[in-house]
């Protein structure tokens, strides 16, 4: 009966032991490998279905990255054309010939992000998780950002303990923290605060700021999603910055938040570092 169940891979199946002579070993060794068979398929259904799920993402990331790419592409061939030809206002080279080279930089700019997100996984694999004193880490990321806030009339907080320690993949963990950094920078204004700190064992970076509205904040981490605050090139940036922290983070099995502040207002990233 144990055997038919087994064979039919019932995940309850089991030989009865009865004694304790070779017969009774033998049926505990099968029991043995029947468990050790049945956990292995198991693991690798889990495994195949995180391929499965891992491949639809790059499948969707690729899509989404197509439709992206192909607006400024047009509008670029589009104003080529239109110089080429000579027609109306695009005979004026001057005004558009730096148009073109301003897309044309966009568009590069697009390509490269895209093609460092389709790299994440691999980068990831590569890169071993080693102890990392995070103090030290966090302090020379912020030292260009202070720069930039300084520049900006922006209040830039550092407090940080004296040899707080993780073990973590420490460039990517560099790579995520740096565009926090850089979204908060971007959009704190003259007069406001960044403040980044630790609390126990979190990562705080808080900005003053409008805080986001909810139906605005479940998407931000989605690809290529720009707020219509932030479609502006200059200052907007191409939607992968959130997108890259959220790849970066579940690579690095890093939990994390991000939620708004009322007092001060502003927005708050909440890194667990557990």
């Amino acid at each position: 009966m144990a055997a038919k169940q087994m064979a039919q891979m019932e995940k309850h199946a089991v030989c009865t032991i009865s004694s304790k002579d070779e017969i009774g070993a033998l049926a505990d060794n099968i029991n043995y490998l029947y468990q050790s068979l049945l956990s292995a398929i198991h693991n690798l259904e889990v495994e195949k279905q995180y391929v499965s799920e891992s491949e639809k993402s790059k499948v969707d990331f690729l899509r989404i990255a197509s439709h992206e790419l192909k607006t400024p592409v047009t509008a670029l061939n589009a104003t080529l054309e239109n110089m080429i030809l000579g027609i109306g206002k695009y005979k004026d080279y001057d005004t558009y010939l730096p148009e073109c080279k301003e897309m044309t930089e966009y568009l590069a700019d697009m390509i490269h992000d895209i093609l460092e997100t389709s790299r994440l996984s691999i980068s990831s694999e590569k890169e071993t998780a080693v102890q990392t004193n995070l103090s030290e880490v966090i302090s020379s990321l912020c030292e260009p950002y202070m720069l930039i806030a300084k520049a900006k009339g922006i209040i830039f907080r550092l407090e940080l303990f004296d040899n707080f320690t993780a073990v973590l993949p420490q460039h990517l963990f560099e790579k995520a923290i740096s565009n926090i950094l850089a979204n908060a920078v971007a959009y704190t204004e003259t007069g406001k605060t960044i403040y980044v700190y630790f609390d126990e064992k979190n990562l705080m970076i808080e900005n003053e700021c409008q805080p986001i509205p909810d139906e605005i904040l479940r998407h931000l981490f989605e690809p290529f999603y720009r707020p219509d605050f932030s479609r502006n090139r200059d200052n907007g940036g191409n939607g992968l910055g959130l997108y890259i922290v959220a790849t970066l983070f579940h690579t690095m099995d890093i939990s994390y938040s991000f939620i708004p502040m009322k007092h001060p207002q502003g927005m708050k990233f909440i890194i667990n570092l557990k």
